[in-house]
């Protein structure tokens, strides 16, 4: 059995631990980490993959260590701890899905960790999406966190009933983030000139439809000739693309230091959410109040009414599944089908016969001309 360490990268290369942090494998199969300075005294530290990490690391570096919680058999921390140390389903997640519910679980464990599993009802875990539900989106990821937990402790048999089965969610319609328009895009190339960062930034998610996760890493070596392949941070998915004159010329008007297609002012690369922030900033100098994914919906509308089909898409965007894609490409058909629709409807109006009057200046025209006739 291969051990997960998870002070490795996805790729499988170590991560460089901070100054005095040591990392051991317990007779569980578990990495902990310590904090301790020459023969100090050691202080247990929380994974380095945790929200609380980073908070416990720097009191202990300047001589006030937050100790880490002790974790009790048969609690939620406990059962927390295993299943992000051992299940295959939650090492499968990339590493912003898995950041993203750290952090969604550091607020629970707050004042439950310590609570026992058979604590988590079905009641429960109702109430706790009801809690959020002025943040529908926000109920929908506290369910899905629980559901992964407790659907793998019930598979382990650690708990006998998984309390998460039959959780309503609250209901609402939503489209997400607004899309873009084309005048946005013409908003944002006057602000923002070939040649800056920008520029690059908007037009790599516009014209090759890559999310702003992805941007923030592409560089010159995912580039052969005209073609760019990337596996995907959100999915893992890889698409391989072929850049257009346009974005090729873009890419070498804009200046860089280093092998990333879009840098910091400083040219270095940037992180993740740095590369968010940023962006967004551009976006509002040049007057446009939308995200970048909504840039990304543009790009995948348009490809949709060009005619590309699901599996199309899919390939383009890097998405896994189908029902994704066809948000697309049935509001194309649905378009379509009303426009046609409409046509025969008007067609079939046209062919219906008026009716003769039986009285007025029709019949009196009428027998005028029986009579000449005679």
């Amino acid at each position: 059995m291969t051990i997960r360490d998870p002070a490795c990268e996805e790729s499988g290369m170590p991560r460089k631990l901070p100054l005095h942090v040591h990392k051991q494998l317990t007779r569980h199969k578990k990495w902990v980490f310590y904090f301790r300075i020459g023969k100090g005294k050691r202080t247990r530290l929380p994974n380095p993959a945790d929200p609380l990490f980073k908070a416990a690391y720097m009191a202990a570096l300047t001589g006030n260590p937050i100790e880490a919680p002790k974790v009790y058999e048969g609690t939620l921390g406990w059962l927390w701890d295993r299943y992000t140390s051992e299940s295959a389903k939650w090492a499968g997640y990339s590493p912003a899905t898995q950041k993203q519910q750290r952090l969604i679980m550091a607020k629970v464990l707050e004042k439950n960790s310590r609570h026992a599993l058979n604590a988590f009802t079905n009641d429960v875990i109702q109430e706790g999406v009801d809690k959020r539900h002025e943040t529908p989106a926000l109920a929908g990821n506290f369910l899905k966190v629980m559901r992964g937990m407790f659907g793998w402790a019930r598979r382990m048999r650690i708990v006998p009933v998984d309390p998460t089965i039959d959780i309503v969610l609250p209901t609402y319609r939503t489209d997400g983030h607004p899309p873009w328009t084309v005048d946005d895009v013409r908003a944002f190339r006057t602000r923002h000139a070939v040649g800056t960062a920008e520029r690059l930034a908007m037009e790599l998610m516009l014209l090759a439809g890559l999310r702003r996760a992805d941007v923030s890493v592409v560089g010159r070596q995912h580039i052969q000739g005209r073609l760019l392949s990337i596996d995907t941070d959100k999915t893992g998915a890889r698409v391989t693309i072929e850049l257009p004159d346009d974005l090729l010329d873009l890419i070498n008007a804009t200046p860089r230091k280093g092998l990333h297609l879009v840098e910091t002012s400083h040219g270095k690369p940037f992180t993740r959410a740095g590369f968010g922030n940023w962006f967004r900033d551009r976006c509002d100098e040049a007057g446009v109040k939308k995200s970048s994914h909504g840039l990304r919906k543009l790009s995948a509308t348009l490809a949709a009414e060009g005619g590309a089909g699901s599996h199309q898409l899919m390939a383009q965007y890097g998405w896994t599944k189908i029902s994704t894609a066809e948000i697309y490409t049935k509001g194309v058909d649905r378009k379509k089908l009303g426009i046609e629709t409409s046509r025969i409807v008007a067609d079939q109006i046209g062919n219906i016969e008026i009716p003769h009057p039986n009285s007025g200046e029709g019949i009196k025209t009428k027998n005028t001309a029986k009579t000449k006739a005679k």
